[in-house]
């Protein structure tokens, strides 16, 4: 939940129906972007303006960038290896490492390509960092965001003339479903191809063209792992708004990987390109790994924003997640969610009535109660829709109003008065604990004599799910044997 940017609504699929039918935009401060959000003038000096602002938009919308000289040098050494190995050499790309814990990377079809420290985090050598960003550099050479952007334009056009020419606004509707269908069935043969360049283009630069395939897996056990820690679901309902949604590693996907791969490799299926573990990890050693500290984090039921100064601990039994727009929280039953965020409400209108205004549906007008948290003016009330009821909180704090919504699919008193007591949790942090906040970072660690994955998990300060997360995070099997010497990844301050 991050400071001083415009939010716009993502959520996991439990929240979605539950927390936002009728609510409006969710944006917090609107103030200028953080430092480190800015681009250098000499590093972007020949962008367009209009370039210039959707960079700086997707800067801010990923909590700015993440500086790091020694990362960003290996990544400028592999991009220029694989620009030179790549069908188009006179092509020139600028990348830039955004501060954000999600699982993503992306290009713009003038050359700017970003990857998250998330997704950096997951990959475990050079070779699959390069089969990222070819994969990227791919969408550039074979252009497909201009193909993607003209292909919605005639989907849009073929609606409307159906529906005004023809003037049958059900069989425009029906035309645009399959627009769409045909769209998504584009985009996926987008991505085969991307992939199937990129991995050539790796390859060429002397990569090992197996870092696709094995990215690709840690990716898909990465995406069920999440799904299954925070929502209980499989990671086929969950639709993280990022690199898991737009490249789904799919066993499928996983295959063609390979395929494409042996036919770089030498006959017995072996593959002799560069991996260079150690130069990665000496790269990524001491990155951020998780929330920023700056953009509040999460530590087991309660959320901590040490920049805005509050803090608030959800009810037994959930789990809670800070993304870019919310902090959203569930149980593993599915049957309860929360979200809180902010918005900005005039000082002249009470929270009781903001509360009333009809932002949400289903409003019980007999349940709006002002009230004080902590010291600060709230208001709370109960809506109710078909399958979910709500408990709402709106709590005034310095400029902003922050919104805590439960949602249960039975209100019943003893679960009102739990939401009751956990809105009692929000309150303002001092001085002293804000500076005490430290960041969690991706440690690497020799393996030890005697050392198991049991052993290093145990040292992983995550919430939950210790020993699959080292496993994923390393890239390792379940049972696999560890060699003393060997460098791996943990969590840890």
């Amino acid at each position: 939940m991050r400071a001083h940017a415009t939010r716009f609504i993502r959520a996991l699929p439990l929240l979605l129906p539950l927390l936002f039918a009728g609510c409006a935009g969710f944006d917090l401060d609107q103030a200028s972007l953080p430092l480190n959000a800015q681009s250098s003038a000499s590093e972007f000096a020949d962008m367009s303006p209009a370039q210039r602002r959707e960079h700086e938009r997707l800067v801010a919308g990923y909590g700015g960038a993440y500086n790091d000289p020694q990362l960003k040098a290996l990544i400028q050494q592999v991009v220029e290896r694989l620009v030179a190995a790549s069908e188009r050499p006179d092509l020139k790309y600028r990348v830039t490492v955004l501060n954000s814990p999600a699982i993503n990377a992306f290009a713009l079809p003038d050359g700017s390509l970003y990857v998250t420290r998330g997704l950096l985090s997951l990959a475990n050598d050079t070779s699959e960092l390069s089969s990222v960003l070819a994969h990227e550099m791919a969408h550039v050479i074979a252009r497909h965001a201009v193909i993607r952007e003209d292909q919605v334009k005639q989907a849009v056009l073929v609606s409307r003339v159906i529906s005004d020419v023809v003037n049958d606004p059900d069989l425009g509707a029906l035309a645009m479903q399959k627009s769409r269908r045909t769209l998504a069935s584009f985009s996926r043969g987008q991505e085969l191809e991307a992939d199937a360049i990129g991995v050539g283009i790796a390859a060429r630069a002397g990569f090992d063209p197996y870092g696709a395939s094995r990215f690709l897996t840690d990716m898909g056990r990465y995406g069920d792992l999440k799904s299954a820690a925070f929502s209980g679901s499989s990671s086929s309902t969950t639709p993280d708004m990022d690199f898991l949604s737009s490249h789904p590693a799919t066993p499928e996907r996983i295959s063609i990987a390979i395929a494409n791969a042996r036919q770089y490799a030498s006959p017995n299926g072996q593959a002799d390109g560069e991996r260079d573990r150690a130069a990665y990890f000496s790269a990524i050693e001491g990155m951020v790994y998780g929330d920023d500290p700056k953009e509040g984090f999460v530590r087991g039921r309660k959320f901590f924003h040490p920049k805005l100064g509050f803090t608030f601990t959800a009810p037994e039994g959930f789990s809670l997640e800070n993304t870019s727009q919310a902090v959203l929280g569930a149980t593993q039953t599915g049957r309860e969610a929360l979200r809180l965020d902010a918005v900005r409400v005039p000082a002249e209108q009470s929270l009781a009535q903001y509360l009333s205004s009809g932002w949400i549906d289903g409003v019980e007008i007999n349940t709006v109660e002002s009230l004080t948290v902590n010291g600060f003016t709230a208001a709370t009330a109960i809506a109710r829709g078909d399958q979910w009821s709500f408990r709402m909180f709106a709590i005034r704090f310095g400029a902003d109003v922050y919104r805590l919504i439960f949602a249960a699919r039975e209100l019943t008193p003893e679960l009102d008065k739990q939401f009751r007591v956990a809105a009692d949790t929000f309150r303002r942090v001092s001085t002293g604990e804000a500076e005490t906040v430290k960041p969690l970072r991706l440690r690497i660690v020799s393996i030890g004599l005697g050392d198991s994955a049991d052993k290093l998990a145990a040292r992983m300060q995550v919430p939950d799910r210790p020993l699959e997360r080292f496993l994923i995070l390393n890239g390792l099997e379940n049972g696999a044997k560890l060699k003393y010497g060997d460098k791996v990844k943990i969590i840890a301050e």
